[in-house]
């Protein structure tokens, strides 16, 4: 059952002594450490991993938006990606489907190769691959040749995310884990805003040796994933009892031994996956994810044509997209302390949800020309969006208690979502529409930001029923919470 410890995980830790489980989800070791020592501890981690992960997440989701600011790059010359490669809008959103399409069908195996193969390990061959590719969509010359190499791009990255994620429950506990999450989520943030920047500085390179600046752009951008990959392999730490030694690595593994992924647990067996996929109350969670993926994906591929639409042209609109990811940077990273803070993360998801869909109704009801204030209801509708994606996943993270089913229902969750969930981004935002605001992308995001402030709070009532009703059949003794 979802609320029970796993017998079997606290077995195989026996030599940490026993363990209570209090109505806080919190545990009394038999071995003793202060809160200083906890906390120096924390912030050790924090330095060797937080850092690498962000940045890892940053080229990543740097190598796999910038195709947005290359189907508009230098447009105004017909020197953009779209027109060079001879595509229809259809076939170029085909190509981008492409690797959506790959994305979800390579998340699960790849959680699951990601700890049979040791962490730094995977995340570096990934890492090589997504570079090496990237540098190779400056090559294409016909929508074949993009499809193709889109579909390879979406196969190399799916494992990243969600695998960052299963990561880092090998290293925190469930309260500690969400503005983590958004500390290396917020570098997509990061890299949107910097990628309109990059992509307006290298459309002052268009003709240089003969190539168009949207295959520079491909190129640049694509070439530190490759080398940044050798620095993964050798840095980035796989599992905390390896990492520190003598009483670090004891206060480690004591205060993760209720909660947390463990290295020597066995690998997900037939068992194993049943039990997750018949888990009926993480489809739940699986759904919400899916409505805000759309959102996702689609402001990801098309804020540069957006802002193009605001009235800002070619490279202007470039650099427009910047404070738009600019603003929910901060607004991820403090949302998400305050979600673990508070023991609430349905209620930030839900809340955030809200005001990003209010944000995409505002877009769509104000006069096409009030410019100004159609952009700043772009921000505040990326802000809502992006904000209330970590605490979802730090929910979902908490609430699943063996290593190998988190790893699982991580994967399942951002393969349904990342994967399956950001195709119909791909499609919302039709060039025809830029005239009248995209009322069809505006609209569309809207309503499934509704559907996942409404899923979210649904949700956190049923958690709050099911903690009552395991507290009243406890009869006072200690039981494991739903975290909320």
């Amino acid at each position: 059952m979802a609320h029970s410890i796993e017998e079997t995980d606290l077995d195989e830790e026996k030599q940490l002594g026993d363990v209570q489980v209090s109505r806080s989800n919190e545990f009394t070791p038999t071995f003793d450490f202060s809160a200083a020592e906890e906390q120096a501890l924390l912030r050790k981690q924090d330095l060797a991993i937080l850092p690498l992960c962000a940045a890892i997440y940053f080229l990543c989701y740097l190598d796999r938006s910038n195709i947005g600011n290359a189907r508009i790059l230098n447009s105004t010359t017909y020197n953009d990606m779209q027109t060079e490669t001879h595509s229809s809008q259809y076939q170029f959103n085909i190509a981008l489907m492409a690797f959506l399409v790959a994305y979800a069908i390579f998340e699960v195996p790849s959680n699951i190769l990601l700890k049979k193969l040791r962490p730094s390990r995977w995340i570096a061959f990934l890492m090589f691959s997504w570079g090496a590719i990237t540098m190779g969509l400056g090559g294409v010359q016909n929508f074949s040749s993009l499809a193709a190499v889109r579909f390879i791009l979406g196969a190399s990255e799916a494992g990243l995310f969600p695998g960052l994620v299963y990561y880092l429950t090998f290293w925190y506990k469930s309260d500690e884990r969400s503005v983590r999450v958004a500390s290396i989520l917020a570098s997509a943030t990061l890299a949107g805003a910097f990628g309109g920047a990059i992509a307006y500085g290298i459309g002052h390179m268009n003709g240089a040796s003969g190539l168009s600046a949207w295959r520079w752009l491909f190129i640049i951008e694509g070439a530190p994933s490759c080398v940044s990959s050798l620095f993964v392999l050798f840095f980035l730490p796989d599992y905390p009892e390896e990492h520190f030694k003598g009483r670090e690595r004891e206060i480690a593994l004591a205060r993760l031994k209720v909660e947390g992924s463990k290295r020597h647990h066995r690998s997900m067996t037939w068992e194993d996956a049943k039990t997750t996929l018949t888990d009926w109350r993480l489809y739940g969670h699986y759904l919400i994810y899916f409505g805000v993926s759309v959102p996702f994906s689609s402001l990801s591929l098309f804020t540069p044509s957006i802002t193009a639409g605001l009235g800002y042209k070619d490279l202007q609109a470039q650099l427009m997209s910047v404070p738009p990811y600019a603003l929910a940077y901060v607004t991820q990273i403090a949302v998400s302390w305050s979600a673990d803070h508070f023991n609430a993360r349905g209620i930030h998801s839900a809340a955030f949800a809200l005001i990003g869909a209010v944000g995409f109704m505002a877009l769509v009801t104000l006069p096409v020309d009030a410019f100004h204030h159609r952009y700043g209801c772009l921000i505040l509708a990326s802000a809502g969006t992006f904000a209330c994606i970590p605490p979802m996943l730090g929910w979902l993270s908490s609430n699943v208690y063996s290593t190998a089913s988190v790893g699982l229902a991580i994967a399942i969750n951002v393969s349904f979502g990342g994967g399956i969930g950001q195709i119909p981004g791909v499609w919302i935002y039709p060039k025809e529409e830029a005239s009248r605001g995209y009322p069809t992308g505006h609209w569309t995001n809207a309503g499934m930001l509704l559907m996942v402030s409404a899923g979210a709070a649904g949700l956190r009532v049923w958690y709050g029923y099911k903690n009552r009703k395991l507290l009243r059949e406890a009869n006072g003794q200690e039981v494991r919470l739903f975290r909320l």
